[in-house]
Parts: C-alpha cells; structure tokens; sequence
C-alpha cells in the first residue's frame, strides 16, 4: 500500500521494505503518483523527451511508465533545484526480452550533471557525468523486479564525490555505497531526473521520486 505524497519517509520505510526511502527527515521532494491523474504527467514535471504518462494497476496502484518504444533514451526532471549537496532516489521496473535489456537512472544537476545508471546488458551499476561515463562496478540486475536507486552529492575535504546504490525490492537499503567517484570538479546546478532506455522493447516504470539533502 502507497503513502499520500510528502508523508514521513520513516513511515514509508516501515511500510515498504525495499523502497528508496532511507531519506533525511528533510525532504525537498517526493511523488508515489497515487494523487496524480491516471494519462497524465504531473504538471511541476519537465519532460525532456519520451511519451512518459502515470498508469495504473491494481497490485501495484499507480507509477509512470515509459512505452517499450521507440528505443531511445528518455527522461524527464523533478523537484527542486538543491542548493549544493543532495541526495536522489527513485524505483524502476523493466523486463528483458531475449538478449535485449533495458538501462535506467536517476541523476542530479540537470542533464549535464550527475547519474547513476544500471546498465543491465553489461551487468553494470555505472556513474556517468552527462553522457560521459566515469565510474563503474559489477551489479547483477534481477529481472522483472522492482530496483531502488539512489545517488548523492556531498562536498569532501579536498573536492567533491558522488555516490551511488541500488537494491532489488524485499530488501534493506544497503548502509554503505555501491559505488562512489571522487571530483575536485563542482557539480553543476539542476534538478534531480530519472532516466530510462527501453531497449528490450519494453516498458520502463518509475515510482516513488525522492530529493532530499544530503546525508
């Protein structure tokens, strides 16, 4: 069962085991799609590019869903601008076909920022910044489940890093990183995005989009 948006996270974690929620009291942002309008996008969202609209099931009640075509990559924006340090989160939910996979993440900073990515074809959990790849560790991604991802910005004594993990559902957030890149580079300003590549050809869902400061 889903949570009205903006409730406490320590609820929402109590309740869904799994889920990314493992959030500061804090919160910047939040959105379970259950108040939003089934067809639709809600209207503080900035589409980037895909058909992305709020479906509805009744297992799972309601989530965005990207269609299993064309075989792009597509996104879009949400929340706030964070000044400095923040930490992202969101669920995605895709199914392989054959040998084809899909590749979904959540970034900061806009589109030229920071995102952590699973790129299940290669059986990776990667850092990319942009389009630029910069960090990456082996992830086995289960198929057909629900995964939770997180990313997160924080200043370090000498620069900058970036840190990431990801978790299949039915499990604890894990309590360390996954995957971590260090930068003497400021990040860039922008607000946090989920992003997805249908190329299995077919859907990609997310649920539950979470910024908050970071932790």
């Amino acid at each position: 069962m889903k949570f009205p948006r903006l409730l406490s996270l320590v609820l929402l974690a109590a309740s869904a085991p799994g889920r990314a929620c493992a959030a500061p009291e804090t919160t910047l942002y939040h959105n379970d799609f259950e108040a939003a309008e089934v067809g639709k996008l809600p209207a503080e969202m900035m589409v980037m590019s895909g058909d992305l609209a709020v479906r509805q099931e009744a297992k799972e009640g309601r989530f965005l869903e990207l269609p299993g075509e064309p075989l792009d990559t597509f996104g879009l924006l949400f929340g706030p601008t964070p000044a400095g340090e923040a930490t992202a989160s969101a669920r995605f939910f895709g199914t392989k076909k054959g040998r084809k996979f899909p590749t979904f993440g959540v970034s900061l900073g806009g589109v030229g920022g920071y995102r952590l990515q699973v790129s299940a074809a290669k059986k990776t959990l990667e850092i990319f910044q942009g389009d630029e790849p910069r960090q990456s560790v082996a992830y086995e991604w289960k198929d057909g489940s629900w995964t939770s991802l997180r990313v997160q910005v924080r200043k370090a004594k000498d620069g900058w890093v970036v840190e990431g993990k990801a978790w299949p559902a039915g499990t604890p957030e894990p309590a360390a990183w996954t995957i971590t890149f260090p930068t003497k580079e400021e990040p860039s300003a922008g607000r946090a995005g989920i992003w997805g590549s249908p190329f299995a050809g077919t859907p990609i869902r997310f649920d539950d989009l979470d910024l908050s400061p970071a932790h």
